[in-house]
């Protein structure tokens, strides 16, 4: 199955938290924070917001920082992706 966002929406799929620190700390699965970087799975085609259209600035394979509590969360294929708005995004990790 195939998510086709609307508007200035973007579908992102997380990146793999940290389960080391740098000092070779191996974290359990509840102390490790909710990951912020993610990867762009799929994009809106743009909207059109009080007669001002918003162009979108990522494209697919986009490694992207987001919101901490940005987004919703769905189950597609046994797969978390997190679909938010264009807006929720906060930098392009190059």
């Amino acid at each position: 199955m195939t998510l086709k966002p609307l508007g200035d929406r973007v579908v992102l799929k997380f990146c793999e938290a940290e389960e080391v620190t740098k000092g070779g700390i191996i974290l359990a699965a509840a102390a490790q924070e909710k990951p912020q970087t993610a990867e762009i799975i799929a994009v809106g085609p743009g909207a059109v917001v009080d007669g001002k259209e918003i162009k979108m600035e990522v494209k697919v394979g986009d490694k992207v920082i987001l919101s901490k509590y940005s987004g919703t969360e769905v189950k597609i294929d046994g797969e978390t992706l997190i679909i938010v708005r264009q807006s929720d995004i906060l930098a392009i990790v190059e």
